[in-house]
């Protein structure tokens, strides 16, 4: 099958639905289809080859975080040029209602188009305003994709259609084989992980400095903050800065305890399924996308949780943790099942099946001109 994928989200920048978008079309072309990619990127970013360069991006503020898209005349042109010259049996587009280079091949093209929503939020204002302008395009998707029930929710109440549910994937056996024997009975500090933007607010550090403060002061944790470093730094605290795939798995596998204290904005929870795979036992915030991530309600969850924001609570849970070696080394043994339901073989036969069932054997082509 002929694939193409397009991210609205500049791959010059790290971030979820880039890693997403990428790892999708290698997986992809590992079992034999072929798959392009269009997306904002410049000559400096780190692409593959079968990746179309789709120029800058610019930042905006969205949800929390920072979204780096593109948009202008180019961008029509560009996408009109990548989708002719594929003749692509389905085209893949991720997060339609981005201003970017999905919005734009959802207004240009005919032809099987699937969406994937990853966003989630409480509310979106302008989303509510935009909802008549952008319901003409959205009738245009095919079959939508949310990646978590939090995703398909969101986008149901905002935009209307009831996409399916499948998640992110993430490759298991890469993140297991960076696993190290953890230990089982105490023996100095146990190492505590955080991965995540030190800047941005929602994913919680602060949170976890206040929670974690006792426990370094005793000398009862290592913390190891792992992403962009903040310009203020807390005292006896390793901020490792940005890493490669290879050092973060590296990182993950040689963890005791990953904490995940996000605030809010999260619709699935990525690094928990790589923390899961590398070993760790995972502390999250009780997010209802992280929940299911862990399979809280489950008879044998993946993860423990905490309230959402609780530095007490979030204390008291880490404190058991650190004492409890086995319970440690249990969590870590369910998570390694739990993560295996989020392998790349398993969520691509899940998405493959979605293209299946809406190409239709006639290449997606262009429109004459954009409504």
């Amino acid at each position: 099958m002929r694939i193409g994928l397009i991210c609205p989200y500049s791959l010059d920048h790290p971030g979820g639905v880039q890693a997403h978008v990428l790892d999708l079309a290698r997986v992809l072309r590992e079992q034999g289809h072929t798959v392009g990619v269009l997306g904002p990127a410049t000559r400096h970013a780190d692409v593959p080859p079968y990746v179309t360069r789709g120029g800058r991006a610019w930042a905006i503020s969205y949800n929390g975080s920072v979204a780096r898209l593109a948009f202008g005349p180019m961008v029509l042109r560009r996408m009109r040029r990548f989708v002719t010259e594929g003749q692509f049996d389905v085209v893949h587009i991720h997060e339609p209602n981005a201003l970017s280079y999905s919005l734009a091949t959802l207004r240009g093209v005919c032809g099987p188009v699937v969406a994937t929503y990853h966003a989630s939020a409480t509310q979106s204002a302008l989303l509510s305003l935009s909802r008549g302008l952008l319901e003409p395009y959205l009738e245009r998707i095919t079959a939508g994709i949310a990646v978590s029930e939090t995703a398909r929710r969101w986008q149901v109440e905002q935009l209307g259609g009831d996409p399916v549910v499948i998640p992110n994937g993430v490759d298991t056996a890469f993140f297991a084989s960076r696993s190290k024997p953890r230990r089982v009975h105490p023996d100095g500090p146990v190492d505590v992980v955080f991965l995540g933007r030190a800047d941005e607010p929602r994913k919680g550090l602060q949170v976890l400095l206040a929670a974690a403060r006792p426990l370094l002061d005793a000398g009862a944790v290592r913390l190891r903050v792992v992403g962009p470093a903040p310009s203020r730094r807390e005292p006896g605290v390793d901020y490792t800065g940005r890493v490669s795939e290879e050092d973060k798995a590296r990182i993950l596998g040689a963890a005791d305890v990953y904490v995940a204290p996000n605030l809010g904005g999260e619709s699935f929870g990525i690094v928990l399924v790589e923390a899961m795979a590398a070993g760790c036992a995972v502390l999250a915030s009780d997010l209802e996308s992280f929940a299911d991530v862990c399979a809280a309600d489950s008879d044998a969850p993946a993860g423990e949780l905490f309230r959402t924001g609780d530095v007490a609570d979030l204390h008291a849970h880490l404190t058991a943790l650190v004492e409890d070696p086995q319970r440690r080394a249990d969590l870590a043994e369910q998570g390694q099942r739990r993560a295996v339901d989020f392998d790349w073989a398993v969520v691509s036969k899940q998405i493959l099946a979605v293209y299946d069932a809406v190409a239709t054997g006639t290449p997606v082509t262009v429109t004459r001109r954009h409504p």
